[in-house]
């Protein structure tokens, strides 16, 4: 799983490289994530194990239309307890992993494109990819889903020079049921990183 991430990491940056154009809004940030609704009670811990590239090609001075990629990794170590699912019941401790990657067509209006500082809230729809692991003795439970998405973000922009710059941003996922799980996949992220024009 590590290799996977770490190749993920390594494409998005690649990509935030290669797509980077005068034209162009590319930021590359570190997540945090926060679960929220079946998620949360799934698992309680915050993740910090987090990354996202945007890309938005300007169609006006403030207003940028691209994509959003991403990877989230929520980890929680149960203590030693007698779990049932069904009929059956285990005793043991349980290890659970929930995977998330958002693919998302987005757009974001930014208030004040030619400051310094530039606040911007944005929205973007399309699909999480999820993957949810119980791991309990030699035993595993795996389910996955593509989940129809839902994100509104709000965030700022703190310009360096006109090239590159600073942003923090909040992000909220929502994934609706589908596939293996039967409730919204829900949660926020806070991203760090840095931008480029």
């Amino acid at each position: 799983m590590k290799k996977i991430y770490f190749s993920i990491c390594a494409l998005m940056l690649c990509a935030a490289t290669m797509v980077h154009g005068q034209n162009s809004n590319t930021s590359v940030t570190y997540a945090v994530g926060f679960p929220m609704g079946d998620l949360g009670e799934f698992i309680e811990s915050v993740s910090y194990r987090g990354v996202t590239i945007d890309f938005r090609s300007m169609a006006k001075e403030n207003l940028g239309i691209g994509v959003s990629l991403g990877w989230n990794v929520f980890y929680e170590e149960k203590d030693y307890d007698t779990y049932t699912a069904g009929n059956a019941s285990l005793s043991g401790k349980q290890f659970r992993y929930s995977n998330h990657v958002p693919m998302l067509v987005s757009g974001d209006y930014y208030f004040k494109p030619l400051e310094k500082i530039n606040p911007f809230i944005g929205l973007g729809t399309g699909v999480v990819y999820t993957r949810r692991n119980t791991d309990m003795n030699l035993y595993t439970i795996e389910q996955e889903a593509w989940n129809f998405a839902l994100q509104p973000e709000i965030g700022i922009q703190i310009q360096n020079d006109f090239s590159s710059g600073f942003t923090i941003m909040a992000k909220y996922y929502n994934g609706f049921a589908a596939g293996d799980l039967e409730e919204n996949q829900s949660y926020l992220t806070l991203n760090v990183g840095m931008v480029f024009r």
